[in-house]
């Protein structure tokens, strides 16, 4: 390859990275996921989560105190030991992961949900599994992606604006300086939560409340400060310099968030496969027996006895599931086969869920797992659900007469309040 092709490939790599951000049905699938996740295991949870992580829990918040002192863990459930501040914590936990899942101001929810987890999970943290443990990463990696371009309330906002400024009769880079205007102006919410923020972070600063690190103030400062700045250049000067700047920022840390989130899953399929080896019982093929004898994981005992009693199975099932956590990672870079063993891994999950009881677990890693899944799929399932949600309002009688001409704008990705047209976007 000559050194002139080899610059013109650079370049052509420079300017996609930096451009765009990549995977837009990706990141929005796992933050549909994670948020979902995580709002289905609060729900349940609510009867007991005094007992979990409330004043009621066995590990007192006096005890809680004392380890967060030696390891700088941040909850903002240390701020107060009172049941009302409990209560709203609690409470906003579970209102921003619904807002999240919906893409309703998707940077500043994913902020909130990341406050929501990481308070929760610090304070009792003998309570989590592995599930926990992935659901705490993507919480903090989901602030710094643009998961809200498509399938969310904020793409559909943006999809809308766009549409108002089109009909205006606008030049097409008008029309889109124009909807990015409005979009600025016309969104309260976002300037609301944006003074409402700034002031909460700075007392969680001054009085030492966001923990002993140094990373998580120096990352809630950036953003509050950084989407301060976009909302103000998108209000004064959106076709400036200063607006492609910072699009190219956002885009280089959503790009590289992305690729942190896929190396992260790799390395949790490598290590865990790899483990398993080491042990006798994976590799003489019958570790499965074990865990469905054990009534702590056999929500349904027949199942379990039924699958225990089949000997062949249990062994395919064991050294399969070896062979495709150890193999994954390897298979990233030919599409068939990485798209069949995720499918395999889908199915082992779902399988978990059912024969061992462990619901969130399997939600969180299928949720980790789609960041693989291909974009022609998404792209069809998103339709499968637009078609499904036609159907269901046309049978109530109550399609708009838009809709169908807005579906195609809503599954296309747009400069969402996610990407910086809203100040907390």
């Amino acid at each position: 390859m000559s050194t002139f092709a080899f610059d013109r490939k650079l370049a052509r790599g420079i300017q996609r990275i930096t451009s765009s951000a990549l995977g837009p049905y990706q990141s929005a699938v796992t933050r549909i996921g994670f948020s979902a996740t995580y709002l289905l295991f609060l729900l349940r949870e609510l009867p007991h989560r005094h007992e979990m992580y409330g004043p009621d829990a066995p590990w007192r918040w006096d005890m809680a105190e004392q380890l967060i002192s030696g390891n700088g863990a941040f909850t903002t459930l240390m701020w107060s030991d009172s049941t009302v501040w409990f209560e709203i914590v609690y409470a906003v936990a579970l209102l921003s992961a619904a807002l999240l899942m919906v893409g309703w101001h998707t940077r500043a929810m994913s902020v909130l949900f990341m406050v929501g987890v990481l308070s929760l999970q610090n304070r009792s943290i003998f309570l989590g599994d592995g599930g926990d443990n992935v659901v705490h990463l993507m919480a903090i990696y989901l602030v710094l992606t643009r998961c809200g371009q498509v399938w969310s309330l904020d793409a559909r906002r943006a999809a809308r604006v766009a549409r108002v400024a089109g009909a205006a009769g606008a030049a097409e880079e008008g029309a889109e300086a124009e909807g990015s205007r409005r979009a600025v102006l016309g969104n309260v919410a976002g300037p609301v939560l944006w003074v409402v923020l700034g002031p909460v972070l700075l007392v969680a600063t001054l009085t030492d409340g966001l923990g002993g690190t140094w990373w998580l103030p120096a990352l809630l400062w950036i953003l509050w400060v950084g989407q301060g700045a976009w909302w103000a250049v998108n209000r004064h000067a959106p076709q400036s310099e200063a607006r492609t700047l910072l699009d190219v920022v956002a885009n280089l840390a959503h790009n590289a968030t992305l690729v942190v989130i896929m190396a992260e899953v790799c390395l949790i399929y490598a290590t865990a496969g790899w483990y398993k080896i080491q042990g006798s019982r994976w590799q003489d093929g019958t570790a499965l027996y074990y865990p469905l004898k054990l009534d702590y994981f056999t929500p349904w005992p027949g199942l379990s006895d039924i699958l225990a009693a089949n000997g062949v199975m249990v062994m395919l099932i064991t050294y399969g599931t070896v062979v495709v956590q150890v193999a994954f990672p390897f298979t990233l870079f030919n599409r068939r086969v990485k798209n069949v063993l995720l499918v395999a891994m889908i199915c082992e999950h779902a399988g978990i869920a059912l024969l061992l009881g462990l619901p969130f677990f399997s939600m969180a890693m299928i949720a980790a797992d789609s960041v693989f899944l291909p974009t022609v799929f998404l792209v069809w399932l998103g339709g499968r659900v637009t078609l499904g949600r036609e159907l269901l309002f046309s049978r109530r009688g109550k399609v708009p007469r838009q809709r169908q001409r807005a579906v195609h704008d809503e599954e296309a990705p747009q400069h969402s309040g996610d990407g910086g047209h809203t100040l907390v976007g």
